[in-house]
């Protein structure tokens, strides 16, 4: 079906540094088999399925599309040489659909007239300028059956903005199949989802395959996934195929290389003993009486939070885990003070006497601090917390040492001091120094985005939290770089400069970058392979015991939750179904899912 033929790409990066991405690519793929690509994050794995869509160029090779039978041999249908025309590349990208990783991209429509859209403009050319007048006759019934095929039969009349995160991966799936591909391309296409919305695409994934027949190239690094649906396996290491063949033994030695485990000493996993009986240790996170409701214009209430009561100790890993939608973010956002409870408080421990430098804490009288209420307190509990959130960005413009001299300028020792400085020549009042202060913590746009709403411009945040001086970046940044395995010639780097999991690590280091009391993560590492994630799990232990950081974050991630917990929470509705051992949870959520590929 597809032939590789000494496949070769070159990266020039904007400062003349070349990297080599891919190197003498030579491959076949079956007719209607499902192949696998397994590596480490940078092996070129998303580089070749971009080649193979027809969207990235390469500089030496050819790819043929054809079709072959038992009656006759490969029949050339295309041919893309690295000097062909644009022509070329526009005929491999009729004969191809991709789904990539975080790819969301779905009009404000129904389930339904997603998919008729993308069957109106594989035939007219323009799916814009759908006419659903006379679309519904034409291409209905198709699309019905394109939507049960990916499971989403009983959401067809559903509005495709609040559907579930992996029922918007079924419904991208969908339309792509509309497109009527030769080969599918899948690249992590279940990776952020939890083990029975994963469940769910991978089973669509496998109908696609044997009752439409369709080529299918995977990329994903987990080896799971590939056990579930690969025929064969392809494992990718710098650029270059190192191995293909048998799922099973590809995988098994793409993981002999994997770093063994850190423990963490005062790990407490007695099955018997919940870490919630240990009285003696501090606490410093209080969620008392939490309730949160939200509501859609047309289909009522989706969701309600109610009775969460939590207390988190100093030190903890907690690991809010279930299935989708079942309120772990908005949970963790409301930790952060980024979402208000409708009713009840999060309440933070605050040394009241503690320095403005934050060193010699005076512990004679700690207060709390309700996380919904603005002020000057407020502000220095913010100071201490690091947030990365599942939809996380890095600047697509700056450089990564610019980026994080913004950070460490935000979160800086004497920022709450010297902003208010600033604040009171601006005539600016504490509670809305606090509320601008607050918008640091947000992903980027959605705080452009609230600025816009009160008149303001970017640049007031940077007038009152200025950078930290570059020059010193790398000195201040360089440990953490070397625990997180991050080399420092990334420092000049710009995002799309980075490999997909480099571009995690460096994100992760930006919300470590200021050394903060409390570390919180919504799922954020489903872009990195095993290999990768041990690293940072060994990097955040050794965090959480020389920072003496506390960290809750979200996670689908089995293996790793079980690996970094000291406590699992789990979630199901807004509520709390369970609360104590990591291990005995991780594999009760696993049973709770039905999720096959993980046995």
């Amino acid at each position: 079906m597809i032939k590789i033929e000494n496949l070769s790409k070159t990266y020039k990066l904007d400062n003349g540094e070349e990297i080599q991405g891919l190197k003498n690519i030579n491959l076949e793929v079956k007719d209607g088999e499902i192949l696998g690509i397994i590596g480490r994050s940078g092996s070129g794995k998303t580089s070749l399925l971009r080649i193979l869509r027809g969207v990235e160029s390469f500089d030496e090779g050819k790819i043929t599309l054809g079709s072959s039978s038992k009656e006759s041999e490969f029949e050339k249908k295309l041919e893309v040489a690295h000097d062909s025309s644009k022509y070329y590349q526009t005929q491999l990208k009729k004969e191809t659909a991709i789904h990539l990783q975080r790819s969301f991209g779905l009009w404000p429509e129904t389930a339904l007239e997603n998919v008729i859209r993308k069957l109106f403009g594989a035939k007219y050319g323009d799916e814009a300028s759908t006419d659903f007048e006379y679309a519904y006759d034409q291409f209905g019934d198709e699309a019905k059956k394109i939507l049960s095929l990916v499971g989403l039969e009983d959401k067809i009349d559903h509005f495709a903005p609040v559907l579930s995160g992996g029922e918007k991966q079924r419904l991208i799936m969908a339309r792509q199949l509309a497109k009527k591909p030769k080969v599918l391309l899948l690249d992590e296409p279940a990776t952020m989802a939890c083990p029975r919305t994963k469940q769910s695409i991978l089973d669509s994934v496998k109908r696609i395959n044997e009752e439409l027949g369709i080529t299918v190239v995977l990329v994903s690094h987990l080896p799971e996934v590939h056990k579930y649906l690969a025929d064969r396996l392809v494992l990718l290491e710098d650029g270059e195929i190192k191995e293909i063949g048998d799922v099973d033994k590809v995988a098994n030695d793409f993981l002999k290389d994997i770093v063994p485990e850190i423990a963490i000493d005062d790990l407490e996993k007695d099955k018997e003993e919940t870490v919630l009986e240990k009285l003696e240790d501090e606490k410093i996170i209080k969620a008392e009486d939490i309730e949160k409701r939200f509501y859609l214009l047309k289909g009522g209430e989706v969701l309600e939070i109610e009775d969460i009561n939590l207390v988190i100790d100093k030190k903890d890993i907690v690991t809010l885990l279930g299935p989708s939608g079942a309120g772990k973010t908005i949970l963790l956002r409301m930790i952060g003070g980024l979402e208000h409870p409708d009713k009840g408080k999060v309440l933070f421990k605050l040394e009241e006497n503690e320095n403005s430098n934050g060193n010699n804490k005076n512990h004679e009288k700690d207060i709390w601090v309700n996380i919904s209420e603005p002020g000057i307190n407020r502000m220095k509990i913010r100071r201490k917390i690091g947030i990365m959130h599942q939809e996380f960005a890095l600047s697509h413009y700056a450089t990564i040492r610019d980026q994080l001299a913004v950070k460490l300028g935000f979160k800086n020792q004497y920022v709450v001091d010297e902003a208010r400085k600033k604040a009171k020549e601006l005539e600016l009042g504490d509670e809305l120094l606090d509320a601008l202060y607050q918008l640091t913590d947000l992903p980027e746009q959605e705080a452009k985005a609230r600025l816009e709403k009160i008149g303001l411009l970017p640049d007031i945040l940077e007038e009152l939290f200025p950078k930290f001086p570059e020059k010193a970046v790398k000195k201040e940044i360089k440990p953490l770089f070397d625990g997180l395995n991050l080399p420092l010639d990334i420092l000049n780097r710009k995002s799309y400069e980075l490999s997909g999991g480099q571009k995690v690590r460096a994100m992760l280091a930006l919300a470590l970058s200021s050394k903060p009391d409390i570390l919180l993560l919504d799922e954020p590492f489903g872009d990195l392979d095993p290999l990768t994630l041990r690293i940072v799990s060994n990097s955040i232990k050794n965090i959480n015991k020389e920072f003496e950081t506390t960290i809750i974050m979200v996670s689908h991630n089995i293996d790793f939750i079980k690996e970094l917990s000291k406590r699992a929470i789990f979630m199901d509705n807004g509520k709390i179904i369970d609360d104590g051992n990591p291990d005995k949870i991780a594999n009760d959520f696993v049973n709770f899912c039905n999720a096959d590929y993980l046995y």
